[in-house]
């Protein structure tokens, strides 16, 4: 929590000051009485009953309650999330053969599909969301919409091919994003690209020209590097290593200003997505909490009345 007018706060050395006055009061009054009655049977026979604790409740709560003002006068704040108020995301999915593999349970691409299912969920309406499937080549499923079940049944229906064209994939979904925002105007909405693969770029665009590319469009590229390094698929009877290329996909990212993420497991790819819809969905805005501290500062007035008419017969 932040104050936007902190130099407030200073008031609670008084309130302090307050509280130590109370104290010193009942202290000394007490020392006082104790002076005045050395009898103590005769004391205890004609002074009346008087609460006990119970009658230091009030002035707590006031004291409370003038703190609670002191801290309203600072204008507290915190920083929420709240979703974009608009945006552009296109998921890039790698449907190659070594999606097959098996080092995720119950495969790479099955595991994939569920975690870009659940992030096309988590993001907010405001943000359209673009799908693009690449293998040996590239394809836009999915125009960036903010119908995002749209792209949840396009996921649910990828088919796996051969080889892997990383770059190819970062240009046609940066085609994807700038066509989405070619008819706004004023300021484009904000863009990226999040790219999740296993291999290595073996075929097309390499991927430094890709990266210049998207550096040029000011559009970041996130980048999963999804599976293990022990990876294998079957080919003609024959198990092929596709150990994932952590390297490469990394090096994309940081070209391009974007994120880099590992998983090895499905939870790990659950909890990149998690981090990514954060990042790209979501932004953090400061709210002020004034009403809410000024609102508890009132019922703690409130009750310090009550307390003190309860056992005091007076208000504080």
């Amino acid at each position: 929590m932040t104050f936007l007018a902190g130099h407030w706060l200073a008031l609670l050395v008084a309130v302090g000051a307050v509280v130590a006055a109370y104290v010193w009061v009942q202290v000394r009054g007490r020392r006082r009485a104790v002076v005045r009655f050395t009898n103590l049977e005769l004391l205890a026979s004609v002074a009346p009953k008087r609460p006990g604790w119970q009658r230091h409740v009030g002035a707590a709560l006031l004291a409370l309650s003038l703190a609670s003002m002191v801290v309203a006068l600072a204008r507290p704040a915190r920083d929420v999330r709240v979703p974009r108020r608009r945006a552009v995301v296109v998921m890039a999915i790698d449907v190659s053969i070594s999606m097959r593999a098996t080092d995720v349970e119950p495969s790479r691409i099955a595991a994939a599909e569920e975690a870009a299912v659940d992030f096309a969920r988590s993001l907010p309406p405001t943000v359209r969301l673009g799908l693009v499937a690449f293998a040996g080549t590239a394809n836009v499923l999915v125009s960036p919409t903010s119908d995002h079940d749209a792209v949840v049944r396009a996921v649910r229906g990828l088919e796996l091919e051969p080889s892997t064209a990383i770059g190819d994939a970062v240009l046609v979904a940066l085609r994807a994003a700038q066509a989405a925002t070619a008819q706004e105007r004023g300021r484009p909405a904000p863009t990226s690209i999040v790219l999740m693969s296993d291999g290595t770029t073996n075929i097309g665009t390499a991927n430094e020209e890709a990266a210049a590319a998207a550096v040029e469009a000011d559009v970041p590229v996130t980048t999963i590097a999804f599976g293990t390094p022990d990876g294998v698929v079957e080919n003609e009877g024959q198990l092929v290593p596709v150990p994932v290329d952590e390297v490469g996909l990394a090096d994309l990212a940081t070209a391009t200003g974007g994120g880099a993420f590992t998983a090895e497991t499905a939870a790990e790819l659950q909890e990149a997505y998690a981090d990514v819809s954060t990042a790209v969905g979501y932004t953090k805005e400061r709210r002020e909490a004034t009403t809410a501290v000024l609102a508890v500062a009132l019922v703690l007035g409130l009750l310090a009345a009550a307390a003190s008419l309860r056992w005091s017969s007076r208000l504080p």
